[in-house]
């Protein structure tokens, strides 16, 4: 693999414009200089994240991450920096020799080791003679060779110790294969979690295998499906099924589906549907939102059409709401979940299906109206009184007079009289800054000063000639990466400084960067700024002395001590 230097990072990261990159993932909205859009990075309803087109920075003014383009697409991605770089110069079209594959550092890498090896073995016994029978079944359930290849799926043996006789020979920690949930240990010794079944793989964010479904496949006195534990790589409550391998086409379409099982990813797969993901039949949760909203705009929920996929859509239409996503709704006839629709109705009627989903508005109104008798007005009532709660939630004012019409129409009360018990919702919402938290003056000096320095050479040569100290910690770490950077660089750019600085430095930049000073600065205020720390400093200086004289035992020390500190006031009344 060959090292990219620091100007071959820069030359790719100044080839791209931030604005257009972040738009790939996050609709933006230009408000003065800069773009607004909705964090990915954490649980954000409101416009919280600006992009800078000037400093060709991001930043959040809520969670504080920041960075450069490099920045935003590791996270957001979740890939190691290299990749970042890798993904922005095939964008940009500049062609670097980066091996990705050797760049991960990555936790936990025994127990991503155990199941790369458990894949292999299930992957081999499959395309074995001991696999034909799975292969036959899976055939027979319409899952072609072509899918059982582009979906990994493999066969654990009848043998009971097949797979941990051969992990127990590879060295691993004995630990981390009983966490891995692959292999048991109980009084007949290790043992293989799965044997014969198919196994489904569960694939991470990065497309390594961490967990699997097994099913059974030609008897029926065994559970239908038995799935991993959870480990410390594999939490359902946090799990997409197909992220990885649908994230492109869901960007690219911007559209993302989303299912219950991965048996119904595999059959959209099928008849040609790739843009589909799935929450392995558990409780939608605020960390799914987070992760599918990063795929696309718009969103599509078709759970199992029976009472308990009506409910979970319902919830999951809600969380969705509340990160200020309106989803729309595919609802199939007959109980049925989206795999036993197609192999009952075929490909054209499911494509139909999904091509004219229903607003999640229509949904709503017909899962709240389905328990009541609209002839007796007390259910009349509060069918009214449900569907107005639904409509507080959305903010689409095109979507909620639509639905009151619609509620007028059925309950023959007027759209005038309903509107008034809406919530009145500002249909020109604007990006409003949160609240800064109070600052008292030397924090701001110390901010102020840190946020001239990463936009002027000159700043950092002020408090380079006057040896400023900053006296927080974590500010002062960073004013010294500032003036490594500019050492070695001979100037200053907060973007090309942000693609070297260490990651838990660059919360403290967002925290400098969100304080949105004026481009502008005088000699005047860099000064005021430096004098304010330096009588900061002085305050300390004095505190720690007067608590060692309390200390002290002998006199003439303590003379000293006192001595220090007179020097020390004048020194601040001179302000020097």
């Amino acid at each position: 693999m060959r090292v990219l230097s620091t100007e071959k990072i820069n030359e790719i990261r100044s080839s791209v414009d931030i604005v257009d990159i972040v738009s790939r993932y996050v609709t933006l909205t230009k408000k003065g200089k800069n773009y607004f859009g909705v964090c990915p990075f954490h649980e954000d309803s409101d416009p919280s994240m600006s992009v800078s087109p000037d400093k060709q920075i991001f930043s959040c003014f809520s969670c504080h991450t920041a960075g450069n383009v490099f920045t935003f697409v590791k996270e957001y991605e979740h890939v190691s920096f290299m990749e970042a770089v890798k993904i922005i110069a095939d964008i940009a079209g500049i062609d670097v020799d980066i091996d990705t594959g050797n760049v991960k550092k990555v936790k936990n890498n025994d127990i991503y080791d155990i199941y790369d090896i458990g894949q292999k073995f299930y992957l081999n016994n499959i395309n074995t003679q001991y696999g034909l029978k799975a292969r036959e079944y899976l055939n027979q359930r319409g899952i072609s060779d072509d899918l059982i290849k582009e979906f990994e799926i493999g066969l654990a043996l009848k043998n009971t110790k097949a797979l941990s006789n051969l992990l127990l020979k590879k060295d691993f920690n004995e630990k981390d294969l009983i966490d891995s949930g692959l292999i048991v240990k109980d009084e007949r010794g290790f043992h293989d979690f799965f044997y014969d079944r198919i196994m489904f793989p569960l694939h991470d964010l990065n497309n390594k295998v961490i967990g699997y479904s097994g099913r059974i496949y030609y008897k029926s006195d065994s559970p239908k499906y038995v799935n991993s534990k959870e480990h410390v790589l594999f939490k359902k409550g946090e799990f997409v099924y197909n992220y990885s391998k649908a994230k492109n086409e869901c960007r690219s379409k911007n559209t993302v589906i989303i299912m219950e099982g991965f048996m119904d990813v595999i059959r959209a797969y099928s008849v040609g549907i790739t843009n589909v993901v799935a929450t392995l039949g558990t409780a939608f949760t605020k960390e799914h939102a987070n992760l599918i909203r990063r795929l696309a705009n718009n969103i599509i929920i078709c759970f199992d059409g029976d009472k308990a996929g009506a409910k979970a859509t319902m919830a999951c239409g809600d969380l969705l709401l509340s990160f200020g996503i309106i989803p729309k709704v595919v609802r199939l006839e007959e109980n049925l979940d989206p795999d036993e629709y197609v192999l009952k109705y075929g490909k054209d009627k499911f494509l139909d299906k999904i091509n004219n989903p229903i607003s999640i508005m229509d949904f709503k109104l017909s899962f709240l109206k389905n328990d009541k008798d609209m002839t007796q007005t007390v259910d009349k009532a509060k069918y009214a009184s449900e569907v107005i709660e639904q409509l507080n939630k959305i903010d689409d004012e095109i979507l909620r007079e639509i639905t009151l019409k619609k509620l007028s129409q059925e309950t023959d009360l007027d759209v005038e009289f309903l509107k008034d018990k809406l919530i009145k919702k500002d249909s020109k919402k604007e990006v409003v800054k949160k609240p800064l938290p109070k600052l008292n003056k030397y924090e701001k000096a110390q901010l102020g000063l840190l946020y001239y320095m990463l936009k002027s050479g000159e700043v950092i040569q002020m408090v380079k000639n006057r040896s400023i100290n900053l006296p927080t910690k974590e500010y002062r770490l960073l004013e010294r990466e500032i003036e490594y950077f500019y050492d070695n660089n001979n100037y200053i750019n907060v973007a090309d400084f942000l693609t070297d600085l260490d990651e838990s430095m660059v919360p403290v930049v967002g925290q400098v960067l969100e304080q949105n000073l004026k481009d502008e600065y005088t000699n005047n205020l860099i000064i005021d700024y430096m004098n304010a720390i330096i009588e900061k400093n002085i305050d300390d200086e004095i505190d720690r002395l007067s608590k060692l004289i309390y200390a002290e035992t002998d006199e003439s020390k303590q003379a000293e001590m006192l001595k220090k500190i007179v020097e020390l006031k004048g020194r601040r009344e001179n302000n020097v």
